[in-house]
């Protein structure tokens, strides 16, 4: 195993690095001070992209520094995983780059769906446009009736009935769908079949937002903060009827494409937990410099070098379990590498978010406000450890599959 990142993968990462420093930070307070101030409310149907976020990806477009995360070199850069995996991270670092690159969630995974699994209408009509950057997308996975820890449990439905797919049922949680580029969704729901799996009966289908039946009923406001413009929200589907090729590979195959779907997303997510982390400590450790308290800087009080230490120490440890899991996963596959992807998804998270919440508690009360990153990372973290699967899900996954290795159920 070589975790050195390739030629490629490092002038890309220093480009990416570059345009961050050149472009993003200098200004990204002041862009978050003005987006709150411009979508006050949570009156999405009011709520405006703020100009500088468009001008930024066109002149990233422009640079080549876009769609980095897809493999093909003829749609993006043609980096593997582990490749991406760095520039992930750089991305991490700010609340705003991975969109200034066209390589944010939901967007980048559901642009992986239809890169592997839509049909060429299908890449035509969506993915195109959001290779472009012209357009954004949401996934309805969630839902507020049931423990969608299990996503078993879902009984939103999409019916085949002749030559239509008939789709009912409720999600919330649904990101981005306060964004008013946003276009279309991927529904997964229940497609009941006697005869198959649990596994084979479920399907994603692409969904215009405005389609009739399609209802959004509000924005869910996250740790008190409705996340503008971006939004995540709670959405009705009431007998939307589209036509069966709005079905992405088929009736029955939702979970099989979900697995391919979130085998690189949760690499990407872990990486941006680590740079996120890695920003972090840095403000930790400049504000505890900087400050004095009982004469003495912040920094030599108390505990805090230990939490420097600890903080260094559990951001290479999740660094290393990532690439591994990155590397693992373009080896073998998402099935090959179960136990890796599941273990980066509980270590990451749970590392920024400890790694945050020393940096809150060093900056006093600054640490709980808007006038540093602190929170918005903290609420990234925290929320990461329910996204895309539980905590508990995931060691569940784990040890089922140790024990399997022990011949043991």
């Amino acid at each position: 195993m070589n975790f050195e990142p390739s030629p490629r993968s490092r002038e890309f990462l220093e480009r990416v690095q570059q345009f961050i420093v050149d472009h993003i930070e200098p200004i990204e307070a002041q862009y978050w001070r003005e987006v709150h101030e411009n979508n006050p409310t949570g009156d999405w149907t009011k709520w405006r992209i703020h100009p500088t976020v468009e001008a930024l990806k066109a002149k990233a477009k422009a640079q080549g520094l876009w769609n980095l995360f897809v493999p093909d070199p003829k749609l993006g850069a043609g980096l593997s995983t582990l490749e991406y995996a760095p520039i992930a991270e750089a991305t991490g670092r700010s609340l705003m780059a991975p969109e200034i690159f066209n390589c944010n969630a939901p967007d980048s995974g559901n642009m992986e769906v239809l890169y592997r699994y839509g049909s060429e209408a299908q890449q035509k009509k969506w993915l195109a446009p959001l290779l472009a950057g012209e357009i954004r997308s949401v996934f309805c996975m969630t839902e507020p009736e049931v423990a969608s820890s299990d996503a078993t449990n879902m009984v939103a439905t999409a019916v085949v009935e002749g030559d239509e797919i008939v789709l009912n049922g409720r999600k919330w949680w649904t990101s981005g769908l306060g964004d008013p580029r946003a276009k279309v969704a991927i529904f997964l729901a229940r497609t009941p079949d006697a005869n198959a799996d649990r596994h084979a009966q479920h399907s994603m289908v692409l969904v215009p937002l405005d389609t009739p039946g399609v209802e959004i009923q509000r924005m869910v406001k996250v740790f008190g903060d409705y996340d503008a413009p971006h939004g995540h929200g709670e959405v009705l589907f009431r007998n939307v009827r589209l036509p069966l090729d709005a079905v992405i590979a088929g009736p029955g195959r939702g979970f099989e494409i979900a697995q391919g779907r979130l085998g690189p997303g949760r690499i990407h997510h872990c990486m941006r937990c680590i740079g996120a982390a890695e920003k972090s400590l840095e403000l930790m450790i400049d504000r505890g410099a900087a400050r004095t308290a009982f004469g003495k800087p912040l920094i030599n009080l108390g505990g805090n070098r230990e939490r420097v230490a600890e903080a260094r120490v559990a951001i290479d440890q999740a660094r290393l379990l990532t690439l591994h899991a990155a590397w693992k996963l373009d080896e073998l596959g998402a099935l090959g590498s179960m136990t890796e992807i599941a273990a980066i998804k509980v270590v990451a998270p749970s590392m920024l978010q400890k790694v945050v919440d020393d940096a809150i508690q060093l900056h006093g009360g600054a640490g709980v406000s808007q006038d540093t990153l602190l929170t918005g990372f903290f609420a990234q973290a925290r929320s990461l450890r329910l996204a895309d699967g539980p905590d508990e899900v995931h060691k569940g996954l784990i040890a089922k599959l140790e024990l399997r290795k022990r011949g043991h159920r």
